[in-house]
């Protein structure tokens, strides 16, 4: 049972359609995943295309809500990096060097901490400011 949601607290609600692409965008990123398991090359390489794609448009979808879209573009980056070191696996360069300790799949660490950077933007410049903007608000 969820909590009741107080008068003054915003409610943040999903169209239909939107969730319903969320949930097939779930879908397509387990079978990428369990393809990059399986060593499934060529359907590991094809699901990143809805995976990657459908991430894109919801982070789009969310461009007005700061929150979602700093979450929305991570899992975009988090798929970009994830995607980026299948491949690397898959195509044998994960473990040539490309710089002294760094190798093919040390690439992926690139849109992993871009993703991460949105995420610290977010939580230690956008939301505090945010936070102060209301309580200004309220006065």
């Amino acid at each position: 049972m969820s909590a009741p949601v107080s008068s003054e607290e915003e409610v943040y609600t999903i169209p239909a359609t939107y969730r319903k692409m969320e949930n097939t965008h779930i879908l397509f990123w387990l079978v990428k995943d369990i393809s990059w398991c399986m060593i499934w090359k060529t359907l590991g390489l094809l699901m990143v295309v809805p995976t990657l794609g459908i991430a894109i448009v919801i982070a789009w979808r969310t461009r007005a809500y700061k929150s979602e879209l700093a979450h929305n573009l991570a899992i975009v980056f988090w798929i970009t990096a994830n995607s980026y070191w299948m491949g690397s696996e898959f195509f044998g360069f994960d473990t040539v060097q490309v710089a002294p300790h760094v190798t093919g799949k040390h690439l992926a660490l690139v849109p992993f901490l871009i993703g991460l950077g949105i995420l610290a933007y977010y939580y230690l410049v956008q939301k505090p400011r945010e936070g102060r903007i209301a309580a200004v608000a309220k006065l």
